[in-house]
């Protein structure tokens, strides 16, 4: 493939149809940001990610493009005031490249951004898995088509403490629209997901680590929402058997109105207490994908039809039968890893298996995105110039992906 680099002197490596692609790329995209003067800072900023050099934060991109003050000033105000909807760019990008990846999932996940100081918005000494520790930083929450073809980032929001939110001089100074309230993580992925449901590209269940999974709320508003769904969950996670009966209770004489809710004949056990009570001679081989060589990957898994206890006893919901899928590799003392699914019945254990482990695939997504096209390099301190730069850079990865996957194709203006 060509590769899109900055060479001695400016300008991108390769051919000059790729530069020709690219402008042609970012044309149709942007078309959605309306004036003109958008539009080419769009294509300007997108070009600057895909140059060759380190920090892809403004200034010293500007200067590897061969801009003056004059183009950083407009691409200052274009990323931090600017009001262009960044979700229409996303969009128009999901539209044209999600149904080449051939879409299997969508991933929600989050991410951290180490920052030093305290006004960029969001900011606080707080947990990210990308560290695995508390640290200062930003957090955002994202979902991506994940495929066997690629990967692509559908939408991304920037997670906002409670304290932020609760702070009017802090907001302000942050540029914190005056509608943005205080959402978990899991309320911003489904935010998200409900977004990009409502675009012209492939629906795919939805998939997500053991932050995500353990979220009751969160897989009920899925399911209600006709999402499909296999989520990590924790070993502790309270089910109820495929043995258990559920029947209304018998009235008592005089105790007021007759019984209507389902009551479980048995107590429920955690996923692992029943992954144990099965063992693991109740395991099967499967093969869930393949190593960068080719090489297959299997494990051992299980997989059971169970009712999640939390929503039955806690919040009174009506049983709701969902699969438990269990993973125990070969010779572990135990099982490893555990996955609440609301595929239907006849799903194939194989695909629900396959649909768990496609998870990790993101990393990847993280990795191009942050290493390669400067995700993590925003140093603006504007809550509209952060959503605004994550839809740039995934203009730009989108870009990547296509000319990986038709190499040297014309493209349409």
């Amino acid at each position: 493939m060509e590769q899109v680099v900055v060479v001695p002197g400016g300008g991108l490596g390769g051919a000059a149809e790729v530069q020709e692609r690219l402008e042609g790329f970012v044309g149709d995209v942007a078309r959605v940001l309306g004036r003109s003067e958008r539009r080419r800072n769009a294509a300007l900023y997108v070009r600057g990610m895909l140059e060759a050099g380190g920090r892809k934060s403004l200034e010293p991109m500007v200067a590897r493009l061969g801009g003056g003050a004059a183009e950083y000033d407009s691409l200052q105000q274009f990323l931090a005031d600017s009001p262009w909807d960044p979700a229409l760019l996303l969009r128009a990008v999901a539209e044209r490249v999600a149904p080449q990846i051939e879409t299997l999932a969508w991933v929600i996940d989050d991410t951290g951004f180490p920052k030093d100081g305290r006004r960029s918005p969001g900011v606080k000494r707080q947990y990210t898995g990308t560290l695995g520790k508390i640290a200062n930083c930003q957090i955002g929450v994202s979902v991506h088509a994940v495929g066997p073809r690629g990967t692509l980032p559908l939408g991304w929001a920037l997670y906002l403490p409670e304290d932020w939110c609760a702070d009017p001089s802090r907001r302000a100074r942050a540029k914190i629209p005056p509608e943005i309230a205080f959402a978990t993580k899991s309320e911003l992925a489904l935010g998200l997901i409900e977004r990009a449901s409502g675009w012209q590209i492939p629906h795919a269940p939805v998939l997500g680590d053991q932050a995500y999974g353990d979220n009751n709320d969160l897989r009920g508003a899925l399911h209600r929402a006709g999402a499909e769904y296999v989520l990590s969950i924790g070993a502790g996670t309270g089910v109820f058997g495929p043995e258990t009966i559920f029947a209304v209770a018998e009235r008592r004489p005089g105790r007021g109105r007759p019984p209507h809710s389902l009551h479980p004949d048995r107590p429920h056990e955690s996923a692992e207490a029943l992954a144990r009570r099965l063992g693991p001679e109740a395991m099967a081989t499967i093969i869930f994908g393949a190593d960068p060589a080719g090489t297959e990957r299997s494990s051992r898994f299980g997989c059971v039809r169970v009712s999640a206890a939390h929503p039955i006893l806690r919040d009174h919901h009506e049983p709701r039968a969902e699969w438990l899928i269990i993973e125990w590799p070969e010779g572990a003392e135990g099982p490893s890893d555990y996955w609440l699914s609301n595929l239907p019945e006849a799903a194939p254990p194989e695909r629900l298996v396959r649909l768990a482990r496609l998870r990790w695939s993101i990393e990847l997504d993280y990795r191009q995105l942050k290493g390669e096209l400067g995700l993590d390099h925003y140093e603006g301190r504007s809550y509209l110039g952060w959503h605004h730069h994550a839809a740039l850079v995934t203009t730009a990865h989108a870009f990547l992906t296509e000319e990986r996957l038709h190499p040297k194709a014309p493209r349409p203006a």
